[in-house]
């Protein structure tokens, strides 16, 4: 992780502590050079996790970073998702980290186990939102005083303005939330969206510093729904089919080698058959 705020608290005993890059882009380079490094050679293989509000200066220093070390056991990983789901993805591999998952499979299992998370938040204004559509009649609803949307970022885009019919399209099956309070002082995430969704548990955490970035605004309060169990989660991954990465030789699921990006190599032209007269 690039900040100590991404790096919720264990979910079970079983939960791996989470490596913290800090200030990546502000320390000096051979510092934080030597850091990962050490990371890399106490664990074998390193997935950095972060969200696509992450500054700029900090993702080029971490490219920088991994081509100086010229490593292939440096993932970075940036799913397209609002910070708070991307916390929760990260303690996902996490947990899966204890289990006897190879790093291959490990890594390329988040982009498995983002279908199963439902992320989103009630907001204050829309008027700088750009990660989900906006129309222009809730672009003007936006202005009104005390107006307040609720927005699904993931999986599928959605958009409402809060009110007593104010519906978002939710997991069909059994989740647990968590939910982080920005500045927004609103209780429908928990007194509403949650019994409607049926969620098993509730958990609040402090709000990632990245979220007002990603959402445009402070004025939010972010949830996201997640499978919690790791017996749940291992056996999701491990019934995916695995296959080798042909550049790299390691265990990778998908299509795509996290580690090295290599794909699998276009099947060779056969030559056509031509029938004998």
């Amino acid at each position: 992780m690039t900040g100590a705020d991404m790096a919720l608290p264990a979910q079970d005993e079983r939960t791996l502590p989470a490596a913290v890059l800090r200030d990546v882009d502000t320390r000096p380079l051979d510092e934080v050079l030597t850091e990962l490094q050490a990371v890399v050679e106490a664990h074998g293989h390193v997935v950095v996790v972060c969200s696509p509000a992450t500054p700029a200066p900090v993702l080029r220093r971490l490219h920088t970073l991994r081509s100086l070390l010229e490593s292939d056991r440096i993932a970075l990983f940036r799913p397209d998702l609002p910070p708070l789901a991307v916390a929760v993805l990260a303690r996902q591999l996490r947990q899966l980290a204890s289990c006897d998952i190879g790093p291959g499979v490990l890594a390329s299992a988040g982009r498995l186990l983002t279908h199963y998370l439902h992320a989103g938040a009630v907001l204050g204004s829309v008027t700088r939102l750009d990660r989900v559509p906006v129309d222009l009649k809730q672009h003007a609803k936006s202005w009104l005083p005390g107006s307040q949307f609720a927005v699904l970022a993931h999986p599928q885009p959605q958009l409402v303005r809060l009110g007593p019919d104010a519906r978002l399209d939710g997991p069909e099956f059994g989740t647990w939330m968590l939910v982080a309070r920005g500045q927004l002082p609103s209780d429908w995430v928990t007194t509403t969206l949650a019994p409607a969704w049926r969620v098993q548990g509730l958990h609040e955490v402090p709000p990632p510093a990245e979220s007002p970035a990603w959402w445009g605004t402070g004025k939010l309060v972010e949830f996201c729904t997640f499978l919690p169990d790791l017996s749940v989660l291992y056996q999701l991954v491990t019934s995916v089919r695995r296959g080798t990465c042909h550049w790299c030789g390691i265990d990778v699921i998908g299509d795509r080698c996290v580690f090295c990006s290599a794909t699998p190599p276009a099947p060779e032209a056969r030559p056509a058959l031509t029938r004998r007269t």
